[in-house]
């Protein structure tokens, strides 16, 4: 880890296992299953609902500052607590709330290498237990949207200035063969394709077969010399629904140290269905 340029944002899952009664670290499970939790979760490990917890019951955005700081309130979160991060899908879901608490301006928040499945092919303890915490008073310090987060008309001013688009999908998607991965239900968009100019690098690319980041040689192969980002390029980067995207945010940000990386949470859904919005395709 030494080489990325954030290392200490990544933990081992020796580190959490070290760390599970740690007053100081609230541990957060976060999944696209959300019904994994309840099977069995690390000890002492709270769990955030990326639907129900984080996002708006009626219009499409997330919660408001008063929402999050009673979640936070309610699960003892407070401003200073270290927050670590894990989930399924090699961290998707976990890369997703880390951005969302970035959004709020959490800041102490790290992730678990590997992921849910990594602590489970070590053999380590699982708990049905819910552990319950005193609660907080957690006051909301910033709201960093502007820098972290893109809109469709930010994008449109992306495809005219001709800056860089990273499409995260599977080349299926990307193509337009497919309007979402492969096994999954074909809904959400009435038009397959890519938005034009964004290069196609899927999120999967960035982690090795058990879930780890690969390391930042590796990262920079894929990221600079294929698809030809420098450091401080202006990036913005989407998938579908903008889970798999907050997983190459947080490895271009934190991992290789990028200053200008927005995630576009919008994505395909959005621009997909986006009257007048241009689109390629089989490129």
């Amino acid at each position: 880890m030494s080489r990325y340029a954030n290392p200490d944002v990544l933990v081992s899952t020796q580190w959490v296992a070290e760390h599970i009664n740690d007053p100081e670290v609230r541990i957060v499970e976060s999944d696209e299953d959300v019904l994994l939790y309840d099977t069995g979760h690390i000890p002492n490990a709270v769990k955030i609902d990326w639907e129900r917890d984080l996002q708006d019951p009626v219009i499409r955005d997330y919660i408001s500052k008063e929402r999050f700081e009673q979640l936070m309130s309610e699960k003892g979160i407070s401003n200073n607590t270290r927050v670590v991060f894990y989930g399924d899908k090699s961290n998707w879901w976990a890369c997703y709330a880390f951005w969302a608490f970035k959004l709020f301006g959490h800041p102490h928040c790290l992730i678990m290498d590997g992921g849910r499945d990594k602590w489970i092919a070590e053999g380590r303890t699982l708990t049905r237990e819910v552990p319950q915490f005193p609660r907080t008073t957690y006051r909301v310090a910033a709201w960093n949207e502007a820098s972290i987060r893109a809109f469709r008309d930010d994008v449109f001013k992306h495809i005219e200035a001709r800056k860089p688009l990273i499409d995260v999908r599977s080349p299926d998607e990307y193509t337009g063969k497919l309007l979402h991965m492969e096994n999954y239900p074909q809904e959400g968009a009435l038009r397959g394709g890519h938005i034009p100019g964004a290069k196609n690098v899927p999120w999967s690319r960035a982690v090795q077969e058990d879930g780890t980041f690969k390391s930042a040689d590796e990262l920079r192969a894929i990221y600079e010399k294929e698809a030809g980002l420098k450091p401080d390029d202006d990036v913005i980067v989407y998938c579908r629904i903008g889970e798999r995207s907050s997983h190459t945010w947080f490895v271009l940000t934190y991992l290789l140290g990028y200053k200008n990386v927005r995630n576009y949470d919008g994505s395909w859904t959005e621009w997909g269905n986006l009257v007048r919005a241009p689109i390629e395709k089989n490129a």
